[in-house]
């Protein structure tokens, strides 16, 4: 070797040490996430691609700790990357429900801006100038969508009973404001929805030209079907919705409904496709049975109707969420389910440009991806996208794929899907500056067999600055739902790493009962609510710390809320093997909840009949009946933090306050914590911040 060659060896031995070096001090410079850093990151909405796929629009909101200093708006975001995003609007008050003009020169959306009493719908033209208010009805308007032709715009407002015309909405909001008493008067289900009592008031559907000034007209106003007792839409936080479709040549509506909403304390309540004239008429059904159907969507081709569909009536509690599409004109009797023999569950799809495809994403384990199929069926292809994190928000813009990417350390940001390249691109880089100088470290997952012979999956997530010869603390997290899963995603909540930031190794386990696994999994509770569950969730825990050096077995909390604070207060009752447990929005006993709560009979379904008929699932499986524990020393002793939102009418208040009067009599060492805003989360930002605060003191305080 000559001399040359050795000192040209010299120095890339140099600059690799150099690059090992800088790295190692890059990743010791990276802090722990604080609550700060989380809550003042900003928010990206699902991005809106326009027709040709150029372009999409995109909800950005800039949170603050004081909620009058948060802001939101719409950005236009370039799908080839070619230029920086552009912020469109300049208001603090959110924009929702954005939707392109089929010639892609404005953009329509909802919002409610100075002046406005309710939310009402905008036009935007994006060569420049302000957006104009283009609906002024006193029940409000959100959800728009474009006419294929682009002349009119169809969107829902929730009227009163009868009213043929907003004068007569008018009339009866004053009738009500006017009257000398408060109350609220019911004759059947349902009263109430998450935080928000249900009125007399239901979603229609409207449709006026797209200018301001023009007449909008209630497409369901004096109908058979919007009298019906048990009409009504899917509820939702903002109100009721009516998700919709225009014909392919825009003389009717297709519209999800459902007709025996009265009926839901006692029967499932399926949602059923319609189809209703643009010009007017009685609403014509369009399916029927025990399964539900949902966002209807045509095909480019104008050939079929493609809708999700969830089947029921076998009185199990879960099942897949399905993709079936219909010939158009329609026939109930050519169903073809698109993903018939698809062992997981669809949530977002798409067709392509060529209408000869339809991608769609799915919850595969811990993941969020996409997968797509023939338009008339056949095997479903996986794409093995995104390789680490999921993909929500699916869209399609002439042939383009954008969606929202994310996972457990980076925040939702737009992105571009690239199946024939197999490739996720980034597109906005919102929160790169904030997300730089933490040390999120990646979630590894493990795997084991429970005692039932199940595979369940874990996720761990490490600690900032973790160091492989120390020992760690171990927090055992139990999702809510019990339907969704612990996935590698951002969240704010119950973030991972803001969680794990004073040091615990945090352990995420997909019991039976979770999805993104086979239909049999996630029905495998049923008859059986807490206690596998809890079982699997313990043996997890046993698994990682034999699998995992760096865990120290001797100190172990563990946390969940919703469902996941059923599990809790399970543990609670149970178990002795943590040093404390946090418990939000849990319940005492599965009878207090099923008859407090603003969805019954799904909780009937699950075990195993009415509270009356003496299953003995009923008392076995709830926390409370297994007070007498305590006297045994097996339960009813751990130190638990007890958190719940006042405003919570998925989990109401007295859940919690049974278990607190348990705790007290019992005389277990533990904290209360109601906070007076909140529903079933804590959303507000310094409730967020002192709610976090708390739990990271209740975990010092027991586990260092």
């Amino acid at each position: 070797m000559n001399f040359m060659m050795r000192k040209i060896l010299m120095i890339l031995g140099a600059l690799a040490v150099m690059a090992v070096v800088g790295a190692a001090e890059s990743s010791a410079a990276r802090r722990p996430i604080t609550h700060e850093d989380l809550w003042l990151m900003k928010r990206v909405g699902a991005p809106v691609p326009s027709p040709d796929g150029k372009w999409a629009v995109v909800s950005v909101m800039q949170p603050a700790y004081d909620a009058k200093e948060a802001a939101s708006d719409l950005w236009l975001v370039s799908l080839d990357g070619a230029a920086a995003p552009r912020q469109l609007t300049q208001t603090r008050t959110p924009e929702s429900g954005a939707d392109w003009s089929p010639d892609g020169t404005k953009v329509a959306f909802s919002a409610k801006r100075d002046g406005d009493d309710a939310a009402q719908i905008y036009v935007l033209t994006l060569s420049g100038g302000e957006a104009e208010r283009v609906t002024s009805l006193s029940t409000g308007a959100r959800g728009p969508m474009w006419s294929p032709d682009g002349k009119k715009i169809l969107f829902v407002s929730e009227v009163f009973p009868g009213a043929a015309d907003d004068a007569a909405n008018k009339k009866a909001a004053k009738a009500v404001k006017d009257r000398k008493y408060n109350v609220r008067a019911y004759e059947g289900f349902p009263v109430k929805y998450w935080d928000r009592w249900l009125d007399e008031k239901k979603a229609h559907l409207f449709v006026q030209d797209a200018k301001a000034g023009a007449k909008p007209r209630d497409l369901l106003a004096g109908t058979k079907l919007a009298a019906r007792p048990g009409f009504g839409g899917k509820e939702a936080e903002t109100g009721e919705n009516l998700p919709a479709a225009w014909a392919p040549d825009g003389r009717s509506i297709v519209f999800v409904a459902r007709t025996t909403r009265d009926r839901a304390a006692f029967a499932e309540t399926p949602t059923q496709l319609f189809s209703v004239p643009l010009a007017g008429g009685e609403p014509v059904q369009l399916t029927e049975g025990e399964g539900s159907y949902d966002d209807p969507e045509f095909r480019p081709d104008g050939k079929a109707l493609l809708a999700s569909y969830e089947a029921g009536g076998d009185g199990k509690t879960y099942h897949h969420q399905r993709i079936v599409s219909f010939p158009w004109p329609f026939d109930a009797k050519q169903r073809v389910d698109l993903t018939a023999g698809f062992g997981l569950s669809a949530i977002k799809f798409v067709s392509s440009a060529d209408s000869r495809t339809v991608h769609f994403t799915a919850e595969a384990g811990d993941q969020t991806k996409l997968f797509s199929v023939a338009a008339t069926g056949g095997p479903v292809q996986a794409h093995d996208l995104p390789k680490r994190g999921c993909l929500t928000g699916l869209a399609i813009g002439g042939g383009v794929l954008v969606a929202n990417q994310d996972s457990a350390a980076n925040p939702p940001e737009v992105a571009r899907v690239d199946v024939a390249a197999g490739q996720v691109r980034t597109l906005t880089h919102f929160n790169d500056p904030k997300v730089a100088p933490l040390d999120l470290p990646a979630v590894e997952r493990f795997e084991f067999k429970s005692a039932k012979g199940r595979a369940i999956t874990n996720l761990l997530v490490k600690p900032a600055g973790f160091d492989a010869k120390k020992k760690y603390p171990l927090l055992v997290m139990m999702h809510g739902g019990p339907r969704p899963q612990f996935k590698d995603q951002w969240g704010i909540r119950w973030n991972y790493h803001l969680l794990a930031a004073p040091g615990y190794v945090v352990l995420l386990t997909n019991y039976a009962g979770s999805t993104g696994y086979a239909e049999e999994f996630g029905q495998a509770i049923q008859f059986d609510p807490l206690k596998t569950p809890a079982d699997e969730i313990n043996q997890g825990a046993d698994e990682a710390i034999k699998r995992f050096p760096f865990i120290d077995g001797s100190r172990q909390a563990a946390a969940g809320a919703s469902y996941g604070g059923h599990l809790a207060n399970w543990m609670e009752a149970t178990t002795t093997r943590y040093k404390c447990i946090i418990s939000h929005a849990g319940l005492a006993t599965l009878a207090t909840q099923w008859s407090t709560s603003d969805g019954v009979y799904h909780r009937e379904l699950n075990n195993g009949g009415p509270v009356w008929e003496g299953n003995p699932i009923w008392r076995d499986q709830s926390p409370t009946s297994h007070a007498g524990n305590h006297a045994k020393g097996t339960g009813w002793v751990t130190p638990i933090l007890v958190t719940v939102g006042e405003q919570d009418f998925r989990v109401p208040i007295n859940n919690a306050m049974e278990m607190w009067t348990y705790l007290q009599r019992l005389q277990v060492p533990s904290r209360l914590l109601v906070f007076p805003d909140a529903n079933h989360w804590i959303m507000k930002g310094e409730d967020s911040r002192y709610w976090f605060g708390e739990v990271h003191a209740w975990l010092a305080k027991h586990l260092k």
